[in-house]
């Protein structure tokens, strides 16, 4: 009933928040109940991502190592694994950097008005001679050929200089 949505809801406030005491409680409190591990296990991976981000990657591998453990060897035995993963978040530090900027992107989407701008031509490949002719991939400057960095435009002309990490594009 609601008290799985509450106790899922108090273990990530409780990891968001540092508790790991807190975060073990809850964790607990749910697998002892008979809650599915796998369940607390994907929701653990949407953390990694969510809560904690770039400001420690390794998060996202280790969630999805958690729930891969409790999948092969399931309860009782990936209580632990489980358990590890919740401390190792509550003490990791946190960034919503990414799942703003995303969030930033899909509101620029939302609200263009019209059809959405087309890929710039540089940046489309060209498989056939036709598409070649064009113009697609026409000044294209393959990164990895160049010492020092490409200056180079991946966005469409109407969003040129918009940075989604700092401000909404509407």
């Amino acid at each position: 009933g609601e008290e799985h949505y509450n106790c899922i809801s108090a273990l990530h406030k409780s990891m968001r928040g540092s508790d790991e005491n807190a975060s073990l409680y809850w964790l607990a409190r749910m697998l002892e109940g008979g809650e599915d591990p796998l369940y607390v296990a994907r929701r653990l991976v949407r953390f990694a991502s969510e809560d904690i981000g770039l400001a420690d990657p390794l998060a996202l591998t280790q969630a999805v190592a958690a729930y891969q453990g409790c999948h092969f060897i399931g309860m009782p035995e990936c209580e632990v694994i489980l358990a590890q993963c919740v401390v190792y978040f509550a003490r990791a530090p946190k960034s919503i950097e990414v799942y703003r900027a995303y969030g930033n992107v899909k509101e620029c989407l939302r609200m263009h008005t019209g059809p959405l701008p087309p890929v710039p031509l540089h940046l489309r490949n060209a498989p056939t001679r036709l598409m070649k002719n064009l113009g697609y991939g026409k000044g294209y400057k393959y990164n990895p050929m160049y010492k020092e960095p490409v200056k180079q435009d991946y966005l469409p002309e109407e969003l040129k200089g918009t940075d989604f990490f700092k401000e909404r594009k509407t």
